[in-house]
């Protein structure tokens, strides 16, 4: 009989690991933290969490872990990523730091700390369709932003002025903000249905 409870990963290099691992248990999944190749093979989805993008860069190519991600990414591992995470997703950004790499995968170009400074932080109710009627609570912490997606990337949360926040693309989810440090656990549950699905 198969194991009904998703086996899924947090790219343990970097960032708020522990809370995207708390909100992963509660919701009924098998947790584990990826540092190695070996580790990544054994999961069914992973997180990218949010911290600082080219730390996690750095120590990704470090732990031989970026062409490993890379791979599974391209083979269509579900992977989430929530602020440093929809950087590391994406296949392009504006303002990296010199030889700032990325996973890849998401057709968007992301700008890093495209709000400021630490001290420029804001909170901010979203419409997001796909999870429901109610709002989003977002929080936003030195956040990046989509500037611009291609064709096949489904935009789920845009600022009042339009500006992109949240998108998908196949098994990619990634959020501008981090919905595991306020209790919102839908983005999550929406992660999880995807690596259910495959």
């Amino acid at each position: 009989m198969s194991n009904p409870r998703p086996h899924v990963g947090v790219l343990a290099l970097q960032g708020d690991v522990r809370e995207h691992a708390r909100v992963l248990t509660e919701l009924g999944a098998d947790v584990a933290l990826v540092r190695r190749p070996s580790e990544l093979e054994q999961v069914d989805g992973l997180v990218i969490p949010g911290g600082e993008s080219s730390v996690i860069d750095k120590l990704s190519r470090a732990f031989g872990m970026r062409g490993p991600v890379r791979d599974a990414v391209a083979a269509g591992l579900p992977v989430y990523g929530t602020c440093a995470g929809m950087i590391l997703l994406a296949d392009r950004i504006t303002d990296g730091i010199e030889g700032q790499q990325t996973f890849g995968g998401l057709d968007v170009t992301v700008r890093r700390n495209a709000f400021g400074s630490q001290a420029d932080s804001f909170e901010v109710d979203l419409d997001v369709p796909v999870l429901g009627d109610e709002p989003v609570h977002a929080v936003f912490i030195r956040a990046p932003l989509v500037e611009s997606a291609g064709d096949g990337v489904e935009r789920l949360a845009q600022l009042d002025d339009g500006r992109i926040v949240a998108v998908r693309q196949g098994a990619l989810l990634a959020t501008a903000f981090h919905p595991e440090v306020t209790g919102e656990h839908r983005f999550h549950r929406l992660f999880l249905d995807t690596v259910r699905s495959r």
